[in-house]
């Protein structure tokens, strides 16, 4: 694996570090860690990594790493840039043979997302999206379950993010964090929502196998001056009938990383919180409830299984979920396959995720009671 971002300052890129390493199934190799080349070096070194494998720039690590012998050179690059960003180093890599993993969103715009869906698909190269949520075991149990006809017609859905980190004006105290997150010109066109209400969106679709097709949002700014929203709520209904609301904030005083969502269907329903991951709750309409819990000696869906290390009462969270999505990645590289890697959001969830954040502006700015999401697969409209 080589790295594009996620020197020193940055927080993400430290996090897919160790969630790659993890499994010992890869090894990082070279880096352009920072536009700073001081940063990447000091950064390179502290990993361990060698001044020749430590670049400049993108550009320069993509052609230096292409000349080496194919046991040497990285086979995949990791991109943690700023999202203004992504799309512009996964179409160079891919354009130079290399494999991509990628922080979401996936880009800022769908056109250009679609471009990349394009540039993909002739390359035959692999593209995962970290949405790290999905790598937990308990959302594939949940996902299980939904789809099962003990659980009925899905109804409702409800799914907030709230977060109380930008509850300050912190782009303006020397928050680099807050800084790219609150910059349209860096982050896109949405602030809350393209950093947390894309996890929340990615988590409904998943769960549920099924689509947003339909919004009415409403998004604010807390804070005077800021010029993305920092907070908002979104009803929305999906393709196969349910409708829902989802609510995302980063102004909720006191609040870590709260994600939760909660599905009713006709004759049960699930809720499952991020912060204590290890338990799904399924309450049944003659009163049963029973918590599925993680563990690899708990009674659990295959692909649930799968995705737990350890017995159960030996909690595993957020690194063992973000693992798991690359551990997958790691397997369909080492594979020589081309089809997405199972188990890992791909490019057709980029390209739905980009959908969803224009059709939420698009109907906060147009204050429509509901406005449709365009959906995109490799450049054409359906």
């Amino acid at each position: 694996m080589g790295m594009i971002g996620g020197g020193q300052g940055a927080f993400i890129g430290a996090v897919h570090r160790m969630a790659a390493a993890l499994d010992g199934q890869i090894e990082l190799v070279c880096g352009a860690f920072s536009q700073n080349h001081e940063n990447t070096l000091l950064t390179g070194r502290a990993l361990g990594l060698t001044d020749d494998r430590l670049y400049k720039n993108y550009e320069q690590m993509f052609e230096a790493e292409k000349k080496l012998p194919e046991d040497q050179r990285m086979e995949f690059v990791c991109i943690v840039t700023p999202n203004h960003l992504h799309v512009p180093i996964s179409i160079v890599a891919a354009q130079n043979g290399f494999h991509i993993m990628c922080d979401k969103p996936a880009g800022i715009s769908s056109e250009e997302v679609k471009n990349l869906a394009d540039v993909i698909s002739d390359t035959n190269v692999l593209y995962g999206l970290t949405h790290t949520y999905l790598g937990y075991p308990m959302v594939w149990q949940a996902r299980h379950i939904a789809s099962a006809s003990t659980f009925g017609a899905i109804r409702r859905i409800y799914v907030e993010y709230p977060q109380g980190w930008l509850g300050s004006n912190a782009e303006e105290t020397g928050s680099k964090q807050a800084e790219w997150r609150t910059d349209p010109k860096r982050a896109g066109i949405a602030g809350c929502m393209g950093d947390i209400g894309s996890h929340a969106h990615s988590l409904v679709e998943f769960i549920t196998a099924q689509q947003m097709t339909e919004v009415s949002s409403r998004l604010r700014t807390h804070i005077p001056g800021r010029q993305l929203d920092d907070d908002g709520e979104v009803s929305f209904g999906l393709s196969g009938g349910a409708t829902g609301v989802l609510t995302a904030s980063q102004v909720c005083t006191g609040e870590e990383n709260s994600l939760k969502i909660r599905i009713y269907g006709e004759k049960a329903s699930l809720e499952w919180h991020q912060m204590e991951p290890n338990t799904l709750t399924e309450r049944r309409t003659d009163g049963v409830i029973i918590l599925h819990r993680a563990g690899i000696d708990k009674p659990l869906c295959a692909e649930a299984l799968a995705r737990c290390r350890l017995p159960s009462g030996h909690p595993e969270g957020y690194l063992e979920a973000f693992a798991n999505l690359y551990k997958n990645f790691a397997a369909a590289v080492r594979s020589g396959q081309s089809a997405p890697a199972e188990g890992v959001p791909g490019i057709t969830e980029a390209l739905a995720g980009m959908a969803f954040l224009e059709a939420i502006v698009k109907s906060n700015e147009t204050n429509t009671s509901m406005t449709e999401i365009e959906h995109h697969i490799h450049g054409e409209s359906r």
